[in-house]
């Protein structure tokens, strides 16, 4: 393995770890902003959809924007934005300027969890083996230590500005540094491979069907989880406002660990049955969650969620890859385009069934939902080897061109 492949692989972790610190950053510190800008209840969920939405627009024009500038370049350029403009949520003071900041967040996140996931699926194939799931790993210990940095904030009372300012100031020159090692796929002799094989590298959608479908529901199960968890361990099973805390810091601690050792699942049981078995213990959790009889068995089945959940996203990003091994940053685009679809949908739908029916009973949806994971499940299996031999084709000594020309 190529030393620019391994700094390739080190520097996109980090991204993936800054990434998760700003993202937690925000989310974890909605009532302050909410407080800060004087948002009203009414407006504040148009502020909170907004992101995702733009988001989406983003991740469509990356996929257009990788035909000319490398994923590595658009990577390089977006975490920055991402970055300052997390700074101007905080600094602001006109609600015109949080819709800005806001703005620009979500279109700039579209192009890094983009460029991000091109990146790692181009790695993956490089390597030769399951790498992906490290990489969201990564991500999780950033969210785990963003919300951290936000509790402390909140904690001490101190400003959003005062909070982000030494957040951004010790990351922005880390990940412009970083961003020096990042490795692109020679994405040129990957399609000339194809074409060879007798195979045009049009991306069909049908093809990419089933994985949207999968993405989509694993941000179902994640955002009900984020946004209901402490409602639900409150208000429904009975716990104290503190205890109801624990559950997503719980969650984000089980996704940590599932993901640190999914790859090692995936070399040595394959990504069907990582990903079989990931449905079943999420939807095992959401069911543990409808019927728990209090605070304690419900922060098991969360526990439960995190474990089965993780596998989900980073499985998928990576058999987009495999199914168009010559257009896996278009693949990549538009499926990633279902993770903001199912965030979308996921807080609302819960919210709304919770209302008229009840919270137990809501969180059977999702559980079903999971369960359609189990239909698809094949489509995560390694494709047939589009390059003469029997399994995937690693690219180690023409792949991994650093972005910066190594």
């Amino acid at each position: 393995m190529t030393g620019v492949l391994r700094r390739g692989r080190a520097s996109l972790a980090f991204s993936f770890f800054v990434q998760g610190v700003a993202f937690a950053l925000l989310v974890t510190r909605i009532p302050a902003i909410q407080d800060r800008y004087g948002v009203s209840d009414a407006l504040l969920p148009a502020f909170l959809a907004a992101v995702p939405i733009l988001a989406g627009a983003g991740s469509v024009a990356t996929e257009r924007l990788v035909k000319r500038i490398p994923p590595s370049r658009l990577l390089r350029w977006s975490q920055p934005v991402v970055l300052l403009a997390l700074l101007g949520v905080g600094a602001g003071e006109r609600l015109v300027g949080l819709a800005v900041a806001l703005a620009a967040f979500g279109l700039a996140v579209g192009v890094l969890d983009a460029s991000m996931n091109m990146l790692g699926v181009s790695l993956q194939r490089s390597y030769g083996r399951s790498i992906m799931l490290s990489f969201h790993a990564a991500y999780s210990l950033g969210g785990i230590v963003g919300a951290s940095l936000a509790w402390a904030g909140a904690h001490w009372e101190l400003a959003l500005w005062v909070s982000y300012l030494p957040v951004v100031a010790v990351l922005l020159p880390a990940v412009l540094v970083g961003s020096r090692w990042y490795a692109d796929d020679d994405r040129g002799a990957v399609a000339a491979a194809a074409e060879q094989a007798g195979e045009g590298q049009a991306l069909v959608f049908r093809l990419l069907l089933p994985l949207c479908l999968v993405m989509t529901v694993a941000y179902i199960g994640d955002s009900t989880v984020s946004n209901w968890s402490a409602k639900y361990l409150q208000d429904v099973l009975g716990s104290s406002e503190q205890t109801a805390t624990v559950p997503y810091n719980v969650y984000m601690v089980t996704t940590l660990l599932g993901r640190a050792i999914g790859d090692f699942g995936v070399r040595r049981f394959g990504a069907v049955a990582v990903v079989r078995g990931g449905a079943v213990v999420a939807a095992g959790g959401f069911a543990v969650v409808a019927v728990a009889p209090g605070a304690w068995v419900g922060m098991l089945g969360f526990t439960l969620l995190g474990l089965g959940l993780c596998v989900l996203v980073p499985q998928t990003f990576a058999a987009a890859g495999r199914l168009f091994p010559g257009a896996s940053d278009a693949a990549v685009a538009r499926l990633n385009v279902f993770n903001y679809v199912g965030f979308l949908i996921g807080s609302p739908l819960v919210g709304a069934l919770g209302d008229v029916w009840s919270y137990r009973g809501a969180m059977l949806v999702p559980m079903v939902l999971v369960l359609v994971t189990l239909v698809y499940a094949r489509s995560f299996a390694p494709q047939p080897d589009r390059y003469g031999g029997g399994h995937e084709r690693p690219r180690t000594a023409d792949v991994g061109r650093g972005s910066n020309g190594l």
